[in-house]
């Protein structure tokens, strides 16, 4: 039921020549960050993916094809990226029955001790 979708962190066109259609300038860098999503919760974790894109040739551009000068240039702005912290938000049905579960155990401990009785 957990879904992950991915956020835009950092959009850059960088000046390398594209290892498909050596093309200048045609290479766009993005760096996006992992949002999971469930009935009861939104999480951001510190998770990030980065996808390099010609957009002359419109093909995607993995890893495994970088020359060493776009790897310097992708670790150049993964070290400026400035990612959102990792955190956790409820949703209002969590809330619900996080309140439901304390106060029925609020109640059976009250009952358990004598100072409530039926």
């Amino acid at each position: 039921m957990n879904s992950s979708r991915y956020f835009t962190l950092k959009k850059a066109r960088i000046g390398n020549n594209c290892p498909e259609c050596y093309s200048n300038d045609s290479l766009e860098l993005t760096f996006k960050q992992t949002l999971i999503e469930s009935k009861f919760y939104k999480a951001i974790t510190n998770e990030t993916t980065s996808e390099l894109r010609c957009l002359n040739c419109e093909l995607q551009i993995f890893p495994v094809r970088w020359t060493d000068d776009i790897e310097r240039v992708v670790d150049y702005h993964k070290r400026g990226l400035k990612t959102k912290p990792k955190s956790i938000q409820l949703k209002p049905i969590a809330g619900v029955i996080i309140a439901v579960v304390v106060a029925v155990i609020t109640a059976i401990v009250l009952f358990a001790t004598g100072i409530i009785s039926y």
